[in-house]
């Protein structure tokens, strides 16, 4: 059968074409357009309607049955489910009901946390990655130069599935600690943490010290709702990673955007009790703080009685050079918090990060995540990665891949070379991307960004992560990419740039 559906106004909101479908498609129900009952047309018949793929139609089908919107049975085809009216609240006497198509129902208040959380969502971009994405061929071809999906090769696979398995043999066993495992992590893998930073970032720690979470951004958050009042004044780095930027804001504190040179942050006398900070490899100029800054900025935080959040993000991978020991290694007053994650080093589906803080905060802390997790999630993973770890397989593993990413970042610093009337590019001896700043003015950067995009590549715009408006710079991720993609995605950006020159 036929429909007639807001197709077309629900792409110009939607820009997936699944998705519009779907809303199209469910509007059409709630308002009555389709009725209860009514045989909705087979995928490939709405497909050939409307001009989209049947995986888009299947997709939204899908969608709809999941939400009690349709029923399907084999070999009847896809049915609306009638719908049930809402009553709606009875007028006073002597006055007649509203029309109920014209009367706005009332939202419940959110609470100002809330309130700060829709507005950061509404805030959020598209991500340019949304090219042609409902084409398969096109998202084939697109080189993205944004962050992609890590995975385990090789070895590192073998020894990390033989550790998955030996990890589902110790949680079934009747000894098994499963039903009292501890909100703070598996008690195996904070040890492993604790071995891990003490060889590697020269970092002091027991495990009742270690807090394990689903990734480093739960750990912020929460350390955010523990740490900060309203109107509490933060200091961050500009730019920095936007969702510490999410996380502050939403808990009601009032940013201090802390500037930076070529050495990272500049110290001062910040009115403020807490300061996040990224001193081994600034996210995301890659500017490393000297010793001599890390030591004031120790001073400050004594003098003011503040906290430091320092993030080691991606101190895992280093090219040449010995790298400077982190501030919590300095630390002698107990006043930096520790937060590290293993989804760039290991692969990214793997959602564990992990704090290290002085006891009392780390027992608060515990207290906050239990509210959200009453149990420690991803059990088994973290004690494969505690097995995976002990067993010397992650040194291992970090080891190979930094041969590999090194390779990585030598190609694409060969091949960018040829785009330095372009961009400056900051050097780096660590790290799993690379910054620049443009050269020209800011009109000629997103006209090159529009016509890359075209080309079929792109890159991440690093003024998402800019706390006030800067000079145009962009962030290229290269480690989740081969090599002859990284020689592609810059022949493609070079191909772009000389089609700007000749018009």
């Amino acid at each position: 059968m036929d429909i007639t559906i807001a197709y077309q106004r629900a792409v110009q909101t939607y820009h997936h074409k699944y998705l519009a479908l779907y809303h199209a498609l469910r509007d059409a129900i709630l308002n009555g357009s389709l009725a209860g009952g009514t045989r909705l047309p087979s995928s490939r018949d709405l497909a050939v309607m409307y001009g989209i793929s049947r995986g888009s139609v299947a997709a939204a089908y899908d969608m709809l049955l999941a939400e009690g919107y349709v029923e399907s049975a084999v070999g009847r085809g896809t049915f609306v489910i009638e719908q049930t009216a809402m009553p709606s609240a009875p007028s006073p006497i002597g006055q007649q009901s509203p029309n109920p198509t014209s009367a706005k129902p009332k939202t419940p208040a959110l609470s100002a946390w809330g309130q700060r959380i829709m507005q950061l969502e509404k805030e959020r971009e598209l991500p340019s990655s949304a090219f042609a994405a409902d084409s398969d061929d096109a998202q084939q071809s697109l080189i993205s130069f944004q962050a992609g999906e890590v995975v385990l090769e090789g070895s590192s696979q073998h020894a990390w599935k033989s550790a998955m398995a030996a990890a589902g043999k110790d949680l079934q066993k009747p000894s098994s600690d499963s039903a009292t495992a501890p909100v703070s992590g598996d008690a195996w893998l904070r040890e492993a943490i604790c071995q891990h930073v003490g060889r590697t970032r020269g970092i002091t720690a027991s495990p009742e010290q270690v807090v394990v979470c689903s990734g480093s951004m739960e750990v912020i958050t929460l350390l955010c709702q523990l740490l900060i009042n309203e109107q509490d004044h933060i200091v961050l780095e500009n730019p920095c990673y936007s969702g510490i930027y999410r996380a502050v804001t939403a808990a009601g504190g009032q940013i201090q955007a802390a500037e930076l040179n070529q050495q990272g942050i500049i110290p001062q006398d910040w009115d403020s009790k807490l300061l996040f900070v990224t001193p081994g490899r600034q996210f995301p100029t890659g500017a490393v703080l000297p010793l001599a800054r890390r030591q004031q900025i120790l001073q400050w935080a004594v003098s003011r009685g503040a906290w430091i959040i320092e993030d080691d993000y991606d101190s895992e991978f280093r090219w040449a050079g010995r790298p400077i020991e982190p501030l919590k290694a300095l630390d002698r007053t107990e006043c930096v918090i520790y937060v590290g994650s293993f989804s760039k080093s290991m692969f990214s589906s793997l959602r564990l990060g992990f704090a290290i803080l002085p006891a009392a905060l780390a027992q608060a802390l515990t207290a906050a995540k239990r509210l959200y997790d009453p149990l420690p999630p991803a059990r088994m993973e973290q004690r494969a990665l505690a097995r995976f770890m002990m067993r010397g397989d992650y040194a291992r593993h970090l080891r190979r891949m930094t041969r590999i990413y090194r390779s990585r970042y030598d190609v694409f610093q060969r091949e960018m070379k040829q785009l330095s009337g372009l961009f400056h590019w900051h050097q780096t001896d660590c790290g799993l991307h690379v910054y620049a700043m443009w050269k020209h003015e800011p009109a000629s950067y997103h006209h090159l960004m529009q016509t890359a995009l075209s080309y079929g590549v792109t890159w991440r715009d690093a003024a998402d992560y800019q706390l006030k408006p800067g000079p145009p710079s962009a962030c290229f991720i290269f480690a989740h990419l081969t090599e002859q993609q990284i020689m592609e995605g810059a022949k493609r950006l070079r191909q772009a740039w000389d089609s700007i020159k000749h018009q």
